[in-house]
């Protein structure tokens, strides 16, 4: 199971990162949807782990809770990597960003309240909100690959 979770949260990591630093070539708004993207991109190795994992090491079974463990720890790898990345590009990269954001909010909705952050609270809400995203592709992963009689 080791070498699997390390193999595709591997994966994970380089795409998470990969993905995002491609991004920050983009406007604001362009970044956000980017941001979505490099998440479910990344948390699919969540899926092909599990599958690689209970077809080429368990000679094809694999129980639901072994295949939510696997999922949820590739899923780690996947929310690190963006949570590093985010916090180097607001900390370091581009300092002005959370400035230059709320500007972009409050020309777009200006009856919106916009709510302070820092490169570390951005960190670890975006670390929380994909190890979230990734216990739901975790579970719909496990779902769909156990083995009938587990």
């Amino acid at each position: 199971m080791k070498n699997t979770v390390l193999k595709y949260g591997a994966y994970s990591f380089l795409v998470a990162v990969s993905v995002f630093l491609l991004g920050l070539v983009f406007d604001i708004t362009t970044n956000v949807f980017i941001g979505y993207a490099t998440i479910l991109l990344s948390l699919s190795f969540v899926f092909f782990g599990i599958k690689y994992f209970r077809d080429a090491v368990n000679n094809g079974h694999i129980t639901l809770k072994k295949a939510i463990v696997i999922g949820l720890l590739i899923s780690l790898f996947s929310a690190v990597g963006i949570a590093l990345a985010d916090y180097i590009y607001t900390a370091y990269v581009n300092p002005d960003f959370f400035t230059d954001f709320a500007k972009t909010q409050r020309i777009e909705n200006p009856d919106q309240k916009i709510q302070e952050m820092t490169s570390g609270g951005a960190a670890l809400f975006m670390f929380g909100a994909v190890m979230t995203l990734g216990l739901l592709v975790s579970m719909l992963s496990a779902l769909q690959l156990r083995s009938k009689n587990s």
